[in-house]
């Protein structure tokens, strides 16, 4: 019996920054995957519809389904956290109401037909899932070192041969090329873990690509070493990268080291930007969230950028740096730790207006044939409107 997928993201909370209220949580990368994928891949279906916040409706990404506020499912249904990475294919789901969970912690519900859900169910049969839970966004760097490389091995697959002039370190198998352009003198490293280039991907000269990796089509890697880490479609990175989530049409196109960090979409590194990602006392990282402090439990852990944020030339970014969607940093070398939603400067509390925010866009996405339409538009106005209120 087929049964349909809803995502259910949290409540708004300071551990879900700086993600929180400019996209669905659901999209968010857990490894090579979304947590949205990764659910579509258990349930074995396309999801139907993402219940999240009610300004992001009309989200305008391809590919994501109708984002709605939540509401009463009829079975036979999953709805699945997106607060839970699940990992391989689901079991056979029982003719009852079941509570998936994992470590005692309930991270989705199945629904029978017949029977409809609209909240916590009493009593329901427990059904134990495996995968990675995420208690905020600082927990998708774990996620990458517990999902990458079995991710990377499962999308090897078929690949074009690895191009003449590169350096292999390790096994050669652990190679996916497909329909990539790499020039002579690049360094594939497989000795931990696969290296996946995906359609369309650029390679230059003096790259050194240490698996697991994986790389979005169309993405450029111009050069530095770059491990363990997940770069979505349509970016650009220069310089060392290590343990590090890109979503996507993000561009790190100059020197500098990001590492155990999160890159929204539409993100821009100015020149120098460096991360850092260990405390000098070597213990563990405590991120603060307009105010409110967040023990994360990790002793590696950079920054968390949301979409469409910038940085000027040579921004130092503290360890558990947190900075807001569409801020633009410039105005100190060392950034605050916590940059507010459209801040205007960084450690001033001065905030974009929406028609420049608005100004930028519409330069910014076409760069990377992305059109800025009226439901786009419509969207960013929501969201400049409910992170700023």
């Amino acid at each position: 019996m087929t049964h349909a997928l809803y995502l259910l993201d949290p409540d708004p909370a300071p551990a879900w920054a700086p993600f929180a209220g400019i996209r669905p949580l659901c999209e968010l990368r857990a490894g090579a995957h979304l947590v949205r994928e990764r659910w579509e891949t258990f349930v074995g279906t396309e999801a139907a519809a993402i219940f999240a916040l009610p300004h992001l409706a009309g989200f305008p990404e391809p590919g994501v389904p109708a984002v709605e506020a939540r509401r009463p499912v009829a079975g036979p249904a999953v709805i699945g956290s997106s607060t839970f990475a699940p990992r391989g294919l689901a079991g056979p789901l029982p003719n009852a109401p079941a509570r998936l969970i994992h470590d005692a912690i309930t991270v989705g519900w199945a629904v029978p037909a017949g029977s409809t859900w609209s909240g916590p169910v009493a009593n329901a049969q427990s059904m134990t899932v495996d995968g990675v839970l995420l208690r905020g966004v600082h927990d998708l760097v774990s996620a990458l070192e517990q999902l990458l490389r079995e991710d990377a091995l499962k999308l090897l697959g078929d690949s074009d041969a690895v191009p003449k002039g590169s350096i292999v370190l390790g096994d050669p198998a652990w190679i996916a090329v497909r329909e990539a352009a790499i020039e002579p003198g690049v360094v594939f490293d497989t000795r931990n873990g696969p290296v996946v280039l995906e359609s369309g991907v650029e390679v230059r000269s003096g790259a050194r690509l240490e698996g697991p990796l994986w790389v979005g089509a169309n993405t450029r890697l111009v050069g530095g070493p770059i491990r363990n880490s997940a770069i979505g479609p349509w970016c650009v990175v220069r310089g060392e990268m290590s343990t590090t989530t890109m979503l996507g049409y993000a561009n790190k196109s100059h020197e500098g080291f990001v590492g155990h960090s999160v890159l929204g979409r539409w993100v821009n590194l100015g020149a120098g930007t460096i991360t850092s990602n260990l405390k000098s006392t070597y213990g563990l990282v405590r991120l603060t969230v307009d105010g409110v402090g967040l023990e994360t439990g990790q002793q590696f852990l950079g920054s968390l950028i949301a979409d469409h944020a910038k940085t000027a030339i040579g921004t130092l970014l503290a360890t558990g740096s947190v900075i807001g969607a569409g801020a633009s940093v410039f105005d100190a070398v060392r950034a605050p730790k916590y940059i507010a939603p459209f801040a205007w400067g960084g450690s001033a509390p001065d905030r974009m207006t929406l028609p420049k925010f608005l100004a930028i866009v519409e330069r910014v996405l076409p760069r990377r044939n992305v059109p800025v339409t009226d439901a786009m538009r419509s969207y960013l106005r929501r969201s400049f409107d409910w992170l700023t209120q």
